[in-house]
């Protein structure tokens, strides 16, 4: 067969697609009506996990489950953005680390509203400025984001899902890097780039800056001056990338929060995040832990961060796998409240990644 003929036959296919695109977003409108009737969360990250599974399972090739999920990652956005139009709040500036996880949960068709503070994307969800907001959560390097920990603890949102976003440090700017005389950062990145700026920039001056983005803006303005960023920092101000992937550690990721005001049905494969607080005395964390081994469930994490409220009490923070409506969840958390001083469920979500 011809050149010529395949890409009518291509013609042809992308006519049905449009048609059959055309027709799921008229279904997403209609769903989206029933939604703001009932006052349900526009977003839904169950229905999300089965949308994804399904078309994955369905992909026989030859094109990848990931180029399928990215797909339909912006076919799911562009319903939702018929539904209604959605407003997500994210810490930092556009081409921010938290800027790409948000844009890898919710799509290019969603509006963005970019926050000075982790306290700010929280508000901005309480107060019903934004449906959604995104925060960063822990670094498999660097640790916890500790603000983060303490706001849940009085916050009434919820988390609903969760984005895990691999971390790919880049050395931005416009000239060679014979000619950089100062690199702009914060200081976790330099701290995430160490041996490699060590090796190829050692006389260099290092500027911390709040953030990457900020370092991105001060390159893009400054003669000799380099920036350590996102490759969406690159693109958004219009930095060539000198040098990719320059941390120190390959397997550098950021896990992320989705929080809000609703709570998410179980979908067989989640994640609960609960806090407690526990009474002083000897052996008091080891009898917390013991109905999660009484009821076979694991533990994924446990974080402990003070309270603030007196000296040395802690509230400890532990991700479990199941949702708090499975049978062995429920009761091994109702057995807990029985015993700690202070429960608070934060939410229970799927795990997609």
């Amino acid at each position: 067969m011809s050149l010529k003929k395949y890409r009518k036959k291509i013609d042809t296919i992308d006519n049905k697609i449009i048609a059959l695109l055309a027709a799921r977003a008229k279904m997403s409108q209609a769903i989206g009506a029933l939604k703001i009737k009932d006052k349900k969360g526009i977003y839904s990250p169950n229905r999300e996990k089965e949308v994804l599974d399904h078309v994955k399972a369905a992909n026989k090739g030859p094109m990848t489950s990931d180029a399928i999920e990215a797909i339909y990652r912006e076919i799911m956005s562009s319903s939702l953005s018929l539904e209604k139009e959605l407003r997500i709040a994210y810490l930092g500036t556009e081409g921010s680390f938290t800027h790409m996880a948000a844009n890898k949960k919710f799509g290019s068709q969603v509006k963005y509203i970019p926050c000075s503070s982790i306290l700010e994307v929280f508000n901005k969800v309480e107060y019903a400025e934004c449906d959604y907001g995104v925060v960063p959560i822990e670094n498999s390097v660097e640790g916890a984001v500790t603000h983060t920990f303490d706001l849940l603890v009085d916050s009434d949102l919820k988390i609903c899902s969760q984005v895990l976003l691999k971390i790919s440090q880049n050395l931005l700017s416009k000239f060679n890097l014979s000619e950089i005389k100062n690199v702009y950062s914060n200081p976790q990145v330099f701290g995430q780039c160490r041996n490699w700026l060590a090796q190829n920039l050692p006389n260099v001056g290092q500027i911390w800056v709040a953030s990457t983005t900020e370092a991105a803006q001060k390159a893009a303005k400054q003669k000799y001056a380099a920036a350590i960023a996102s490759s969406l920092a690159a693109k958004f101000y219009h930095l060539p990338i000198l040098r990719p992937d320059i941390q120190d550690i390959g397997h550098n990721t950021t896990r992320f929060l989705v929080i809000a005001i609703q709570d998410v049905p179980p979908t067989g494969q989640d994640r609960t995040s609960i806090l407690f607080s526990i009474k002083d005395k000897v052996g008091a964390l080891h009898a917390m832990l013991t109905p999660f081994y009484k009821y076979h469930i694991n533990l994924t994490k446990i974080e402990s961060r003070p309270s603030k409220k007196r000296a040395w009490d802690y509230y400890f923070f532990i991700d479990i796998e199941g949702h708090r409506e499975d049978t062995r969840v429920k009761k091994a958390i109702d057995q807990l409240e029985g015993m700690c001083k202070y429960l608070k469920i934060l939410g229970s979500y799927p795990v997609l990644e």
